[in-house]
């Protein structure tokens, strides 16, 4: 507007403007406050379908807790298929694989845990889900199979950990140099992650990585 008119001049100007977009100034309130209403509605789906989830993972903790292996399964694939993208969903597979363990189902746990670690945005959690998944490739006697698991990620922090499961790999193809080898790397690694004040695998781990290496050092 001309900072020059006048101050009729100025409100008749403003009355012909809004007489020409009095339309799309309603249209404008209207669909912010649809976005405002569909924000909060969808804000409120997603409080409603965590409470749901949530209420799901409680009763698969209740059935893990009496070793109903079957509801167990049929919780966690519900989690999954209905709330995937939840903490719940993925909690709920790890539940189920650990249970499967327990049990002595390997290929069910693996294939659980393999669909967690293609499918999780944690980083880390993947990370970790690649040594259970060597182990029990281990437990089953793939150890090339593990070995190619653990080769397939960069381990970054879990360095340590994962060159300890690939000697666990190596020993069980009966290559007990590469073993040591391994073994020693990882007690490296933890000896570093220690001095900088990282996290390792405590004391225990730490005992019985020695444990191997003196058995191996000594027979």
């Amino acid at each position: 507007m001309d900072e020059y008119m006048n101050e009729q001049e100025q409100w008749e100007f403003v009355r012909n403007w809004v007489r020409q977009n009095a339309l799309w100034v309603v249209a404008g309130v209207a669909l912010a406050a649809g976005g405002l209403w569909g924000w909060q509605a969808f804000q409120a789906h997603k409080e409603a379908a965590l409470v749901a989830a949530g209420e799901q993972f409680e009763q698969l903790v209740q059935a893990f807790g009496k070793n109903d292996r079957a509801t167990v399964a049929k919780l966690a694939d519900k989690l999954s298929a209905e709330y995937p993208h939840t903490g719940y969903a993925e909690q709920g597979q790890l539940a189920a694989a650990r249970m499967l363990v327990e049990n002595n189902e390997l290929p069910a746990a693996q294939a659980r845990l393999q669909q967690v670690s293609e499918s999780t945005s944690d980083h880390e959690l993947a990370l970790v889900l690649r040594m259970r998944i060597a182990r029990l490739q281990i437990e089953q006697h793939q150890a090339d199979a593990a070995l190619a698991t653990l080769a397939a990620a960069e381990p970054g922090a879990f360095a340590g950990r994962y060159a300890e499961v690939r000697g666990d790999a190596l020993l069980a193809k009966g290559d007990r140099a590469g073993a040591l080898k391994a073994y020693r790397e990882a007690q490296s690694a933890q000896s570093a992650q220690a001095a900088e004040g990282a996290q390792s695998n405590g004391p225990a781990g730490d005992d019985l990585l020695a444990l191997k290496i003196n058995e191996l050092t000594h027979s």
